[in-house]
């Protein structure tokens, strides 16, 4: 079985090449996805994130305050560490029980998509990864758009990330997603056929 990485930065569209993926039959473990669940009300992780940063974040109901703790981490590299720190280990670890459970199931192909993926060591599970890319002026409107916020917020956010040019020197496959569905899911079938034919 062949575990293939999927990532990109805000905005390069990797939700768009997983739908498609799906839809085409390919298993992908979801990283973001995990990680809520993770941080969901309840789970013992988040005993260890109210140890650290209080209960400030959290709301009455005992749940985490996503917005305030996105606030903190995203001005604060200290912090960003610490929570990614506390909640990276577990995440890895249920994508890597999924893995497991893919492989018993006997797929040729599986993709796990998390978009810290090098940032987080997950790319370590992979065989090779796939980098979705896109023009920044494209990036910076879909996330605009997208979160209804203004492009000096969405600037910030792309600074707090690894460069588009870091990942693309340890991936092995490009996918530039500036100019449309159609190109996009060109580019992508003629991968799953290069890889398929493997």
């Amino acid at each position: 079985m062949t575990v293939i990485g999927l990532t990109g930065g805000i905005g390069t569209g990797k939700s768009t090449v997983t739908e498609y993926l799906i839809s085409k039959g390919f298993p992908v473990i979801d990283a973001d996805c995990i990680s809520r669940k993770v941080t969901e009300k309840g789970n013992p992780v988040l005993d260890s994130v109210r140890k650290a940063f209080g209960n400030e974040y959290f709301t009455e109901d005992g749940e985490l305050d996503r917005k305030k703790m996105a606030a903190l981490v995203f001005n604060s590299p200290s912090h960003k560490v610490l929570l990614e720190s506390i909640i990276t280990d577990e995440v890895l670890r249920l994508c890597e029980y999924e893995i497991d459970k893919l492989r018993k199931q006997e797929y040729d192909i599986v993709f796990l998509d998390a978009p810290l993926l090098f940032e987080s060591g997950a790319d370590k599970m992979t065989d090779l990864v796939w980098l979705i890319t896109a023009d920044e002026g494209v990036r910076i409107e879909r996330v605009m758009i997208r979160d209804k916020c203004s492009m000096e917020e969405v600037l910030d956010r792309m600074r707090n990330q690894m460069s588009c040019e870091e990942k693309a020197k340890l991936s092995q496959e490009i996918i530039d997603n500036s100019k449309g569905k159609e190109e996009l899911f060109t580019q992508i079938e003629e991968l799953l056929k290069k890889y398929a034919d493997r």
